[in-house]
């Protein structure tokens, strides 16, 4: 009788560190514990990561943590405590990725650039997941989703019209666009080890990655044409595409090409 193959995921093997908090790192691990790697998520002692305290809707959990936190290990380090340090590093012994999205600057402070881990963990993809990027005059700023989906033009196209009529998506898609470009990235980088046994440095930003998206209304606005209306719900370009009322008071969604 022949043995049913054994049930594998694409990342089963894979070992991930992470120092993470918030969105944006949290949902790009999330992705790889979901494809099968370990992740090992350090928290800071005593509070752990703040996204526990948004709310409590899930049996006493926050809503977003449950959401960017499943399949996951974790632990408490503080990683300024020489003993810690000796914990981490063996982690990163064992580990295939490291990510991290602390405060501007300070992974580079505590030793844990990819210049620095490259000469001691030389297959380490490292991955670092910022608001603005390494460099560029906000690279030592803190970045929030709402101000990224602002700065981006993202609030230009969303909304009714006019000037008073703009608003934001109803979930994070700053932080989702910088975890889902981290995440691709991380898994090129793999394939690109798997070939050169070199681990690979990763610089993705929240900026860069809504900037990315809106590449639609930029090229619409192309040598100084009108940018596209907010159109609410409609399509500022398609029609019929968007809410039309009906007969019986109610809406019914038309999308066509």
């Amino acid at each position: 009788m022949t043995a049913l193959p054994t049930f594998q995921r694409p990342l089963d093997g894979v070992t991930v560190v992470s120092l993470e908090h918030a969105i944006a790192a949290p949902f790009c691990t999330r992705q790889l514990a979901d494809m099968g790697a370990r992740v090992i998520k350090v928290e800071r002692p005593g509070v752990g990561d703040f996204a526990r305290g948004y709310d409590a809707r899930v049996n006493g959990l926050s809503s977003h943590f449950v959401w960017t936190n499943r399949s996951k290990e974790s632990l408490t380090l503080d990683v300024k405590n020489d003993e810690a340090r000796t914990i981490l590093d063996n982690l990163l012994g064992q580990a295939d990725v490291l990510v991290q999205n602390l405060a501007p600057g300070a992974a580079t402070r505590l030793g844990l650039s990819f210049d620095t881990l490259h000469a001691e963990f030389p297959g380490l993809i490292v991955c670092d997941i910022s608001g603005y990027g390494e460099d560029g005059p906000y690279h030592d700023k803190k970045a929030y989703d709402l101000l990224i989906q602002s700065e981006g033009g993202f609030l230009s196209t969303t909304g009714t019209p006019g000037s008073q009529g703009m608003a934001k998506a109803g979930c994070s898609v700053a932080d989702i666009a910088a975890g889902m470009y981290a995440f691709s990235n991380i898994l090129s980088a793999l394939l690109l080890r798997g070939r050169t046994g070199v681990g690979s440095h990763i610089d993705v930003s929240m900026l860069e990655s809504l900037v990315e998206w809106m590449g639609y209304p930029m090229y619409y606005a192309f040598d100084g044409a009108e940018p596209p209306p907010r159109a609410g719900a409609s399509h500022s370009t398609i029609y019929p595409y968007g809410p039309f009322p009906t007969g019986d008071d109610k809406t019914v969604m038309l999308g066509l090409q």
